[in-house]
């Protein structure tokens, strides 16, 4: 029975009034009964459901064909042979696995098939009878990383409409996209659960969250690294029986499978081992035992399958070699031409003339539209903003830890100098009141990206490869929803040190005061976002101090004896942006200021020209500071954004990784 509301089933059939009837799209989402959901033969029963989603969002079925593809990892002495000159085809309508021991190439197989890594990469790989086109082949296929890393603080329904608006963009309305997500969610099993927090999920919801969210716009192919790990028996023979029938209606979906159970084993349609590098078989799974017989390797009646082609592989390279030479390392495939499923229902097969017809006509459509992302930049930006602004929003422990952070931190400060603002007796301690402001902005808003980045970045990892949206939207919409909060606990913090310093009460000098903190925090953010994409939060909490503290030194040399200053140094003060938000600190207290109150017989700098002649500071300007500050803020944010950019890829993670290590070596 299906559990549309009347109103929305309406809505619904509206939409959908050219092509089908609201009945019978109620009937298309069958929900299993309480008690015998997610068994194999109710989810046969669902095989009818999506039919929204697929009449909708078309896509043509991909057969991918791969010939000798080889991988060498490494370089130099390092370099090591992966996989050497594999074979195999896999098509539409299958539910294939990738078997095989620790080590042996499965998951490089698969993100060289999946296009996420490149590099070192030597063979050929069709797509329906062509060469495989990167930008048309990321918008038909999908990879689920084993990390099952969903945005935080979103309920499933919000993170499904939110994929649905960028992976569909104008291509269909919002009743549309709300019936495929439901539709969606009745199959997976997730609309009971459509309100809850993406957090507070199982471990089996979350990898069907993963599915669901990949799903919204059809891709006729998926990959899956591991989806069974960390899951336990009964999640993972559900999930499997759900990828089975998704297969059925016609997609190609492609998974490694580290020691699947004899039950599990039998679920799959199309087996690919690997062992050492090599393929030792492709084909149908219940023809790999026989094959292992002919080279005499005879399973026992009672063994597992897999567990007996893992035993025979490892540790025996000869056994690999024989089984490599006869299915001529993946060129030959053991296939059943006529493949039932329990139930009776079988796989949506096609031909190659017709999956190539379909492709051609789906090729000059995506040319025609000339579109790399189904929604323009402006669209994403906004759909990202929202995502990262209620995402915010709801994380109100994070905000009190903020405001305490910054209010105690005032409150401290403003304490220790506590009403020496105006002494014209002992203006260096008001200078170190500046100091200790520049390394409160400094030290907050570096250490905040460098700690919590890396963990942004493995979520956004499949979110940006599955081209849900530009790097420079996604970018965009980070960099300014993080300005608000800024802005405001930043003022917080300099009005409550502002005051209880004694400063002067000129609301002129208060705002420049708070713009070059505001400032300072911006630039310290740009490169905290900076360490924080190319480092883990570890190496990132070591760097991130060890940066700046140089830059922080340089910054206050010179105290005392300004006017002489090396040339030399001048130019390295010029490097630390440290400098400028000191200097227009200084300045903004003490630029064209009346003489300061002196309680002692006489006091060298009751003048304030004569106190920033001493800093150094006497001929710079309250502009220079500020463009010097929006000049680094600029240069820190576009090394990040190509850090970023970069990091994103398979290779440079592996290629940077590789160059430290040898640095290391040769130190």
């Amino acid at each position: 029975m299906s559990n549309i509301p009347l109103v929305r089933r309406a809505i619904a059939g509206a939409a959908l009034a050219h092509s089908s009837t609201s009945n019978d799209v109620e009937h298309s989402t069958i929900t299993p009964g309480e008690g015998s959901q997610w068994t194999p033969a109710a989810l046969e029963r669902a095989g009818s459901t999506l039919k929204a989603l697929n009449r909708m969002a078309k896509r043509p079925p991909v057969h991918i064909l791969f010939e000798d593809i080889g991988f060498t990892a490494g370089s130099g002495k390092g370099e090591r042979r992966i996989l050497h000159n594999v074979s195999g085809e896999f098509r539409s309508g299958e539910l294939t696995c990738i078997l095989g021991p620790s080590g042996a190439g499965k998951s490089t197989l698969l993100n060289i098939l999946a296009g996420y890594t490149s590099n070192g990469v030597n063979g050929r790989i069709t797509v329906n009878g062509h060469a495989r086109d990167m930008r048309l082949f990321k918008k038909l296929s999908s990879y689920i990383m084993q990390d099952d890393l969903l945005q935080p603080r979103l309920t499933v329904n919000e993170s499904m409409m939110i994929a649905a608006d960028l992976k569909l963009g104008k291509e269909l309305g919002r009743a549309e996209k709300e019936l495929i997500v439901e539709e969606i969610l009745q199959t997976l099993g997730l609309w009971d659960h459509r309100d809850s927090m993406s957090h507070h999920l199982s471990g089996g919801q979350s990898k069907r969250l993963s599915v669901a969210l990949e799903l919204v716009n059809n891709p006729p192919i998926i990959f899956l690294d591991e989806p069974t790990t960390g899951l336990d028996v009964v999640s993972i023979r559900q999930l499997v029986v759900l990828l089975r029938l998704l297969s059925r209606q016609g997609r190609t979906i492609i998974c490694t499978i580290h020691q699947p159970s004899a039950s599990l084993f039998s679920l799959f349609d199309r087996v690919y081992v690997l062992a050492r590098g090599l393929c030792c078989y492709q084909g149908a799974a219940p023809l790999l035992v026989p094959f292992c017989a002919e080279i005499g390797h005879i399973c026992p009646t009672t063994h597992n399958p897999a567990d007996f082609i893992l035993e025979t592989l490892v540790g025996n390279s000869e056994s690999a070699a024989q089984m490599s030479e006869l299915c001529q390392n993946g060129k030959l495939s053991k296939r059943l031409d006529r493949m039932t499923v329990r139930g009776g229902r079988k796989p949506v097969l096609h031909s190659d003339e017709s999956i190539q017809r379909i492709f051609v006509e789906h090729v000059a459509k995506e040319q025609m539209q000339k579109m790399e992302f189904p929604t323009t930049f402006m669209t994403q930006f906004s759909i990202l903003i929202y995502r990262m602004f209620k995402q915010s929003s709801r994380n109100s422990l994070n905000l009190w830890i903020q405001l305490i952070h910054h209010v105690s931190a005032a409150v401290l400060v403003g304490g220790i100098f506590f009403l020496i603002g105006n002494d014209g007796g002992n203006p260096i301690t008001n200078f170190k009141f500046c100091l200790s402001c520049v390394v409160f902005f400094m030290y907050t808003y570096i250490m905040i990206p460098v700690l919590l980045f890396p963990l942004e970045l493995r979520m956004i990892r499949r979110e940006y490869f599955n081209g849900w949206y530009s790097l420079k939207a996604y970018y965009a919409a980070l960099t300014l929803s993080t300005f608000p909060i800024m802005v405001i606990l930043g003022t917080v913090f300099i009005i409550i040190c502002y005051f209880m310093s004694g400063q002067l009460m000129e609301m002129d000098r208060l705002i420049l005061f708070t713009i070059t903190g505001i400032l300072i925090g911006l630039c310290s953010e740009g490169l905290g976002i900076l360490v924080g994409s190319m480092f883990n939060a570890t190496n990132g909490s070591i760097v991130g101090p060890a940066t700046v503290a140089p830059l922080l030194a340089l910054c206050c040399y010179g105290t005392g004896f300004g006017p002489y200053i090396e040339k030399i140094m001048k130019f390295l003060m010029s490097m630390s942006y440290l400098r400028y938000g000191l200097t227009g600190f200084c300045l903004a207290l003490y630029h064209k200021r009346p003489l300061m109150d002196c309680n002692a017989d006489f006091c060298l700098y009751a003048e304030s020209k004569i106190l920033l002649r001493d800093l150094g500071m006497a001929t710079d300007n309250f502009e220079t500071q500020i463009i010097g500050l929006l000049s680094f803020t600029i240069f820190f944010r576009v090394v990040a954004y190509f850090a970023l950019r970069y990091h994103l890829t398979a290779e440079f993670t592996s290629k940077f990784m590789t160059y430290i290590s040898k640095f290391l070596k040769h130190r």
